[in-house]
């Protein structure tokens, strides 16, 4: 049996290593010419992390792990207002949390794929024909790939379901906000956010920044906006939406790379009445994705491959398989999903009073009933799944 898997990020590989393990013969197709690097620092835990560890993933991912000790809320003089220790939140996950970036997680598992996958850039999708026996896959190189299934793991602004299931409006959620990530280099900051998340305590907009070491610094950013549509200029879009922000902000927006090296889209999730369709399914968040807001995208593209992989191997037929990977795994990404839509206002606050609201819960987080609360809201409700598929 073959797979070919269209989207060379998290979920892509992860699927990739999980069905190889199994004995299909995989194919990765990624338009992009190479590794991108763009991308923020996750908090790696819950299901994703189960299953890197079934996977034997987790010692190549600790040696890229950031050791992170706290987010601060900072004001505009950088004096801390509020603040939430990782210690609390990995004890939660019984020490099962890593800080990595999303080009981290993505690296690990591209270097630890077997030398019998094929991986392909500079490959995109072009046209899918959904045959009763098998697949046929046109890409972009103008040649033709021939597969059982055909996986379409190319992220938010899916190709595959595009061609296969319909216009990205059909399913697209916006939520209402634009966010950004880059990386830049400067000693002074990196030495500030050392082993600490640092975000402004700030309504409607606000910028995280977190020192990587060695001077490298990396930065996110996240804003209020009424207006999906996306800039054309992203570096200026950021240098004008955070310009009034204080503290370490301005030296981070001067630092700010080219467009073309800065992550810029939509919040958003999306939302479809099923993932398959004929030899064709979709994986993480191309049928999946839950936003910025609810956190576990990383976890939640790692764990969906699993999954996958796992029911397509253990059922009698490719369209059992199938079917059992959505009846499993929907309620884990819809419970997220309602998750983020509700945690919307707790992550960005918009105004100043919500601001004050947010600061005061969290300094009575030093209370232990309301700290297990606080950190579980960000964490959700544990995932069986894994552990009956791992048990298997």
């Amino acid at each position: 049996m073959k797979v070919a898997i269209c989207g060379a990020g998290i979920s892509g590989l992860a699927l990739a290593h999980q069905m190889h393990a199994h004995g299909w013969d995989v194919v990765v197709l990624e338009r992009a010419a190479g590794p991108r690097e763009q991308g923020y620092m996750i908090d790696f835990f819950g299901p994703g992390f189960d299953a890197a560890e079934a996977m034997g993933l987790l010692p190549a991912l600790r040696e890229r792990a950031h050791p992170i000790d706290e987010a601060s809320y900072v004001d505009s003089s950088g004096r801390t207002t509020a603040r939430l220790t990782f210690a609390r939140f990995a004890a939660t996950e019984n020490g099962g949390l890593l800080s990595l970036l999303r080009s981290e997680l993505e690296a690990v598992l591209r270097e630890q794929l077997p030398d019998a996958v094929e991986l392909r850039f500079g490959a995109g999708v072009a046209e899918v024909r959904n045959g009763p026996d098998a697949v046929d896959v046109g890409l972009t190189d103008g040649t033709r790939v021939t597969a059982d299934l055909l996986v379409g793991a190319d992220g938010i602004h899916s190709t595959v379901r595009r061609l296969v299931f319909g216009e990205e409006q059909r399913f697209l959620r916006y939520l209402g906000f634009h966010t950004a990530a880059y990386q830049f280099h400067d000693p002074v900051v990196e030495e500030v956010t050392r082993r600490r998340i640092c975000l402004t305590d700030t309504p409607r907009r606000q910028m995280g920044i977190y020192g990587l070491g060695a001077g490298r610094v990396a930065t996110f950013t996240v804003h209020r906006t009424p207006d999906p549509t996306l800039p054309a200029d992203a570096r200026e879009a950021v240098q004008e939406e955070y310009g009034s922000l204080g503290w370490l902000v301005p030296r981070a927006l001067a630092a700010c790379p080219p467009s073309p090296e800065v992550f810029y889209d939509q919040v958003a999730q999306i939302e479809m009445p099923r993932w398959s369709r004929g030899r064709v399914t979709l994986l993480g968040d191309a049928c999946a994705a839950v936003s910025l807001l609810a956190g576990q995208g990383a976890s939640l593209a790692v764990g969906g491959a699993y999954v996958l992989a796992e029911e397509l191997t253990a059922a009698p037929t490719l369209e059992s398989g199938l079917e059992r990977y959505e009846r499993a795994w929907r309620p884990v990404v819809t419970d997220r999903q309602e998750a983020g839509r509700r945690a919307a206002r707790w992550f960005l606050p918009a105004s100043r009073r919500q601001v004050l609201l947010r600061r005061a819960v969290l300094k009575l987080g030093r209370l232990p009933w309301l700290d297990r609360a606080i950190v579980r809201t960000v964490a959700g409700d544990p995932t069986p799944v894994l552990a009956r598929l791992t048990a298997r």
